[in-house]
């Protein structure tokens, strides 16, 4: 994450993210998710619209 919020050129790599990359960095940001981390399950990986390509 960017250290100054306040200088726009800490976010200029938020212009080239595709949905998904936008979608990231929203969530990684979110603290309810953050504190959900650590001991997160794949069924609550999925209900915070995470998605996993399958396992081989």
């Amino acid at each position: 994450m960017p250290t100054n919020w306040r200088d726009e050129t800490d976010y200029d790599y938020i212009e080239k993210l595709d949905a998904s990359g936008l979608a990231w960095e929203c969530l990684r940001r979110n603290p309810d998710y953050r504190a959900a981390f650590p001991n997160m399950t794949e069924n609550e990986a999925v209900a915070w619209g995470l998605r996993f390509r399958s396992r081989s």
